[in-house]
């Protein structure tokens, strides 16, 4: 067992194939990093709004976590290999390969309409939306602000969900009404220091 170790160890600190092992690393990473983000995020979501049998929390949670994990690591695989393959074509690296590549990974992965798609893609677009704005000022598209417009970003990002949810809550995604409902709607009923305090609702 010893001897196939030790030439493994020796393969990957070659250098050889650094390609296709980078895909494979890739992978796993995906796998992992999935894994160690919907996990702890199901698990507080599903115990704290919903209800119903120990049974099925425990399979929606494992469910959550599986499809996450798989998503990003099947995405991540495409993406690298994709890259990769567009390297060794025009023998070189160019912005393009990226942007494709991630297309191409976005639309086969993620572009199934479901919960954790959509919360992922979600994710991402606020992500994207702060980078290209800093991106304009960088490439002096923009001029920097004067004064740090983070505050008015609050305001309207507060504004806007707080009216979208009051009087348009349907068009929110579901974990967000959740959310919003635990704070905003919940707090409106009590009928004792029990479900005051202690406990949200009282239990059935």
């Amino acid at each position: 067992m010893a001897a196939p170790m030790i030439a493994l160890n020796n393969l990957l600190a070659s250098g050889q194939y650094s390609s296709i092992l980078s895909v494979i690393k890739g992978f796993r990473n995906g796998v992992v990093y999935g894994a160690k983000i919907r996990f702890p995020h199901a698990l507080v979501m599903t115990f704290l709004f919903k209800r119903g049998p120990l049974l099925d929390k425990i399979r929606g949670i494992l469910r959550a976590t599986y499809i996450h994990s798989r998503n990003l690591s099947y995405f991540v695989f495409i993406y690298k290999a994709l890259t990769s393959v567009f390297r060794r074509i025009e023998e070189k690296e160019r912005e393009s390969h990226s942007f494709i590549a991630a297309c191409i990974g976005g639309y086969l992965v993620f572009g199934e309409n479901n919960n954790i798609n959509s919360q992922i893609n979600m994710y991402l677009l606020s992500r994207i939306i702060f980078g290209l704005c800093r991106l304009l000022v960088k490439k002096e598209v923009v001029k920097p602000p004067r004064r740090d417009p983070f505050p008015m970003f609050a305001m309207l990002v507060w504004g806007i969900v707080l009216w979208l949810f009051e009087y348009h809550q349907e068009v929110l995604q579901p974990s967000l009404q959740n959310s919003m409902t635990y704070l905003y709607h919940d707090s409106n009923t009590w009928h004792n220091i029990w479900d005051f305090i202690i406990y949200n609702k009282p239990s059935k």
